[in-house]
C-alpha cells in the first residue's frame, strides 16, 4: 500500500484570521455582496468598499446546526431519500480590537455614543442632556466638515464627534448610512433631537482643527454629512444588555495564507446570537517584568487572574519596596451570531454561509 505525500501548495497554513463587515440595507434586508470573482484577493489592508476592516480575531468557530433526516420505505425501513431540516448556522469569535463597530457587533443591539454635556446636566447610564450641536455647513467632505468661523474652536484635535441630522420624530430605522436603531415611538426616545447622533455610526477623530472646518483622520461611514447635520462631541461609547434592536450586517472572514490559499467564509447576513455567550473576556497575557536597579534581586512568583483557575508563573523584581508585575491582560469582546437566509440568484438555493478557496499558483486541482 502506497501513499501520496503531502503537496505542500494545497495545504492552507495560516497563523490568523481577519474580519470585515458591511451594513444591510435593513428597509430592504439587501446584504452586502462580496463576489470572489470580482474581489476575492484584495489586499488585506484595503478592502473593497464598502467593507470595513475591524481588524484580526481570535476563537474563530462555526457551528453548522442543520440536521439531515431521511425518508424510510420498504418492509425493512430502508433510507431512500435524504433531506434537511431546519437550517441553522453560527458563528463566534473574539475581536482582538474595540472601535465603534466592534462594540456593536459584540453588543447586539443599539450603540450608543456618549455625548457630552454640562456639569449641571442630569446623569443618566447612556449620556444626559448633551452639549448643543454645531450646525455642519455646505462643503462639507466625509473627512472635511465645515462649520464656519468661530463654530470649530469649540473643537480640539482628538476629540471624538459624531455628525448626523437631528432626530425629527420619525418612526423606523434611523442613522445616515447604517441602520443603528429603530424608532416605533418618538415617546420612546423622549422626542430628542439629538436621538440620532446618540447611536448613529457617522463618527470620527477629529486631528486637525482649522479657523472653520475639522479635519478627520477616517472617512465618515456614511460620506458626506446630509444636509441639516450637527457635530458634537463623543467622551465615551457604550452598549447595553438588553433592548430590542438587533444589529445585521454582512460578514467575510479571511484566513491570511503563509503558504498555500486564501480561504474566505463569506455570510450574507449575520445578527446577535442571543442564546449564546457574548461580552467580554480576560486573556492572560506576556508578564511584565519592571526594569532592574541597583540592589534589586528577583525571585519566582506565582499569579492568579480571574476565576478560571489558570495562573501563570512570573518573575517580579524587588526594590527597596516590593513590587510585584502583574501579567499584561487582553480584553477581548466576544461576539456571537446567527446566520439568516439568503436565496442565491444563480440557481435559487438557501443558503447561510459561502465558503470559498483561491488555490496557490500551480497548485494541484484535487
Amino acid at each position: 500500500m502506497s501513499t501520496s505525500p503531502l503537496r505542500a501548495a494545497m495545504v492552507p497554513i495560516t497563523r490568523q484570521m481577519r474580519a470585515y463587515f458591511a451594513p444591510v440595507n435593513r428597509i430592504t434586508e439587501t446584504p452586502t455582496i462580496f463576489d470572489p470573482a470580482a474581489c476575492g484577493v484584495f489586499p488585506l489592508d484595503s478592502p473593497p468598499a464598502p467593507w470595513l476592516d475591524l481588524g484580526w480575531i481570535d476563537e474563530f468557530v462555526r457551528y453548522y446546526d442543520t440536521p439531515t433526516d431521511v425518508v424510510r420505505s420498504g418492509a425493512n425501513g430502508l433510507p431512500t431519500v435524504q433531506f434537511r431540516g431546519t437550517i441553522e448556522t453560527r458563528v463566534e469569535f473574539d475581536f482582538r480590537e474595540w472601535g465603534k463597530v466592534q462594540m456593536a457587533l459584540a453588543g447586539g443591539s443599539e450603540h450608543m455614543n456618549v455625548l457630552e454635556t454640562s456639569a449641571s446636566a442630569s446623569p443618566e447610564p447612556s449620556g444626559g442632556t448633551p452639549l448643543p450641536g454645531a450646525a455642519v455647513q455646505a462643503g462639507s467632505t466625509a473627512i472635511q466638515i465645515v462649520l464656519g468661523t468661530g463654530a470649530a474652536s469649540a473643537f480640539a484635535p482628538g476629540n471624538l464627534i459624531a455628525v448626523d441630522v437631528d432626530y425629527q420624530q420619525q418612526i423606523g430605522y434611523v442613522g445616515s448610512g447604517i441602520s443603528a436603531a429603530y424608532v416605533s415611538d418618538p415617546t420612546d426616545v423622549n422626542n430628542d433631537p439629538n436621538y440620532v447622533r446618540r447611536v448613529t455610526f457617522n463618527v470620527g477623530r477629529v486631528v486637525e482643527v482649522t479657523a472653520t472646518s475639522l479635519i478627520l483622520s477616517q472617512p465618515l461611514l456614511a460620506g458626506a454629512p446630509a444636509a441639516g447635520a450637527s457635530a458634537q462631541v463623543v467622551v465615551a461609547f457604550v452598549d447595553r444588555e438588553g433592548g430590542s434592536f438587533f444589529q445585521e450586517w454582512s460578514a467575510l472572514f479571511v484566513v491570511e495564507a503563509e503558504s498555500g490559499g486564501r480561504a474566505c467564509f463569506y455570510y450574507t447576513r449575520l445578527t446577535p446570537n442571543p442564546g449564546a455567550v457574548t461580552g467580554m473576556s480576560m486573556k492572560l497575557g506576556v508578564g511584565l517584568k519592571p526594569p532592574k536597579s541597583g540592589g534589586a534581586t528577583s525571585s519566582g512568583s506565582t499569579v492568579s487572574l480571574g476565576s478560571g483557575g489558570k495562573s501563570s508563573s512570573q518573575k517580579f523584581t524587588r526594590e527597596a519596596f516590593e513590587e510585584i508585575a502583574r501579567p499584561l491582560s487582553s480584553v477581548g469582546l466576544h461576539a456571537s451570531f446567527l446566520a439568516l437566509p439568503f436565496v442565491d440568484t444563480n440557481d435559487g438555493q438557501t443558503v447561510l454561509c459561502y465558503r470559498s478557496y483561491f488555490p496557490a499558483a500551480m497548485a494541484a486541482v484535487y
